[in-house]
């Protein structure tokens, strides 16, 4: 009987290798989570993305805009030297995130998520692009409900016939969007009411509604979009003093970029004929979104919808109610008439884009066939505004 006991004891004991390995997986994981050294740094930056390849652009850029090289080279050089430069900036924010704690690592990622549109709207409002900029803002929201949650749903449907997002966080999202429809609207409808006389006015009331703060709003939205993200996301791979001086120096090369790229909007439109809505509205939040595309598709091709739609929601939102509003506080500073108001034209289109997204999204559920709509009805929107004149809605 005492042998058996023992030999129970024996098997009792044999998990103990396996509790020993648990004890190890936990070794391992802190030194998993230290920070690499610099030479494992440097090549987990380059390979980070491949859309650094498009980093050659950046010499060619400034090469082009000293040597006088025209302004469609120009343009179209910095325009691709943005987008890895874009995705450097959100690898270096994600990476000083990790360390510094959830508040202010939201901080973080709220200022620096769209770091690279408001770099571009701060020198186009500092040239009096006003155009520019309201129609960049609007494009950047449309981009992303339509174009990247588009794509989301076109590459998450050629892997799985239907999938399945967090149907609260969606409707979260979609009520979120609205409120920055309608307060986009009410300028319109105001710049329609009053008198001529009176448009002054809608300057007013845009500097009283950027004003108003929806900031816990968002930080809940962002919140639960990053409880989503795979526990393994969460490692740093960078150190930490090379993460600073990537953010440092990726913010310092896209200021110059987008100073060369604002500089030869004027150029681009005269000689190709193509409006400043357009070069606004389409083409600068392919530079601005392109690292988001990137992010959110691949994670809805893993089947990761939740995700997804936080990327793509998250920012139309952070840029509905955080970047628009800033550079409306900063055209005053600067006395810069900066206004929440766009044109009918515009605000329906922005209407249509939130009112289809929330349609599509509120059940839970996505497929194939949804994203093709949401592409279409991009295409159709860019087919629009590229017959769309130029009309000035500054004040």
């Amino acid at each position: 009987m005492d042998t058996i006991v023992a030999v129970d004891n024996s098997n009792d004991h044999t998990p103990l290798p396996s509790a020993g390995s648990n004890a190890d997986y936990g070794t391992r994981g802190p030194s998993r989570r230290s920070s690499p050294t610099s030479s494992q740094s440097i090549v987990n930056i380059i390979k980070a993305s491949w859309l650094n390849i498009l980093l050659v652009f950046v010499p060619l850029g400034v090469i082009s805009y000293y040597l006088d090289w025209g302004e469609t080279w120009t343009f179209s050089l910095n325009f691709l030297a943005i987008i890895p430069l874009a995705k450097l900036l959100g690898l270096a924010t994600e990476e000083i995130a990790m360390r510094v704690g959830q508040t202010i690592g939201g901080l973080l990622n709220a200022t620096f998520g769209n770091a690279v549109e408001l770099i571009i709207s701060i020198f186009a409002i500092r040239q009096g692009q006003i155009r520019v900029v309201q129609a960049s803002m609007l494009g950047s929201i449309i981009s992303n409900l339509l174009l990247v949650l588009g794509m989301c749903f076109v590459a998450g449907g050629y892997y799985k016939s239907e999938q399945i997002f967090n149907q609260t966080a969606a409707q979260t999202s979609s009520s979120l969007l609205t409120l920055a429809c309608i307060a986009l609207i009410i300028p319109a409808a105001l710049h329609a009411a009053v008198s001529a006389d009176d448009k002054k006015e809608i300057l007013n009331l845009s500097h009283g509604t950027a004003l108003i703060s929806h900031k816990h709003l968002y930080a809940e939205i962002a919140e639960e979009g990053e409880n989503t993200e795979p526990e393994e996301s969460e490692e740093p791979q960078l150190t930490l003093p090379l993460s600073l001086g990537l953010l440092a120096g990726a913010t310092l090369v896209v200021a110059f970029c987008a100073e060369y790229l604002v500089d030869s909007i004027e150029g681009i439109v005269e000689s190709s004929g193509l409006s400043r809505t357009f070069v606004g509205l389409i083409l600068l939040p392919i530079v601005g979104n392109a690292a988001e595309h990137v992010t959110a598709v691949t994670v809805a091709m893993k089947d990761k919808m939740d995700l997804a739609i936080g990327v793509a929601a998250g920012s139309s939102m952070q840029i509905a109610l955080f970047i628009t509003p800033f550079l409306v506080v900063l055209g005053w500073i600067i006395d810069q008439p900066m206004t929440l108001f766009f044109d009918v034209f515009e605000t329906v289109i922005l209407f249509i884009s939130v009112l289809i997204t929330n349609y599509l999204i509120q059940d839970g559920k996505s497929n194939w066939l949804e994203g093709i709509l949401l592409l279409s009805t991009y295409t159709i929107i860019a087919l629009a505004f590229y017959v769309y004149p130029d009309e000035d809605t500054s004040l």
